[in-house]
């Protein structure tokens, strides 16, 4: 699957977003996929090639990840920001409306997006997270955030991704290594990283953490929606989860075993009941 790309702006330029297009670009059926914080689009790779037999899938990377362009003004790392690049990249499909599955930040964006008056979202699929993030699962996150590792070897790094992104669940090793060749970069001292600019921390290191409340947004929305959530996640709890159904209760929410924050959706099961759930509207 070859990179493509879409100039994007913020207050200090441009800069290019890289994403992958797959299925027939004719489709008017569109799905857009957005990673987490430090990920990138190939997190996408095996339900973008399964679901594109029937839409069209799309997966970028945010801004400082993956291929996009790193930005200069190192506080547009934020959603302000995102919320121009997501518009970027619904615009370059041409479709009017678009559904969207989003993984703990990018089911931020997409909770946002959706809030919108005149939004493009027809059907949203948030990915572990919800209108409620706890500040220890935001502490969990920043402690790894800031402090990118500097490995001697690949098969180092992969250890530490292995053992950082434990909960994205039970993963093979070819899927490991996947994400291994996508996810990692070179120092100018020859040293292995995680693929992203290590200034995307700012947002934790600006302002004090504490718990993230959203539900006001949350209220907003309106499209029809899916909650997965990891069995044992820290970010989505099962009490949030819960309170999401209670206060919409037309939205769905599936639970996956043996997983925590965030399910990588890369397996033929969950592909497969995201399909479903897409393909089956209620009439």
């Amino acid at each position: 699957m070859k990179t493509q790309y879409v100039t994007s702006c913020s207050v200090s330029g441009l800069h290019q977003l890289a994403y992958n297009d797959w299925g027939d670009q004719r489709n008017p059926n569109v799905l857009i996929c957005a990673h987490g914080l430090t990920r990138n689009k190939h997190d996408f790779d095996e339900l973008a090639k399964k679901l594109s037999t029937k839409r069209r899938v799309i997966s970028f990377d945010f801004p400082g990840r993956g291929e996009s362009d790193w930005l200069s003004n190192k506080s547009c790392y934020d959603y302000p920001q995102y919320i121009v690049d997501a518009l970027m990249i619904i615009a370059r499909t041409g479709a009017k409306k678009i559904d969207w599955l989003g993984t703990s930040m990018g089911g931020l964006l997409g909770m946002t997006l959706a809030s919108l008056k005149k939004s493009p979202i027809k059907q949203l699929i948030l990915n572990d997270v919800g209108p409620f993030i706890p500040q220890a699962a935001l502490a969990r996150i920043a402690a790894y955030v800031t402090d990118p590792p500097q490995c001697s070897t690949a098969d180092e790094l992969e250890n530490y991704m292995r053992s950082t992104y434990d909960g994205f669940g039970e993963l093979t090793n070819d899927q490991w290594k996947h994400l291994l060749h996508y996810g990692q970069r070179t120092l100018e001292n020859g040293k292995l990283t995680l693929n992203y600019d290590p200034d995307i921390s700012q947002a934790f290191s600006n302002t004090p953490l504490e718990d993230i409340d959203l539900w006001p947004l949350w209220q907003q929305t309106q499209q029809r929606t899916l909650v997965i959530r990891g069995e044992h996640s820290d970010l989505l709890t099962r009490s949030t989860a819960e309170e999401m159904i209670k206060k919409r209760p037309d939205v769905d929410l599936i639970e996956i075993s043996n997983t925590a924050h965030s399910p990588a959706l890369m397996n033929n099961t969950d592909i497969s009941y995201l399909e479903e759930w897409l393909d089956n509207p209620p009439q």
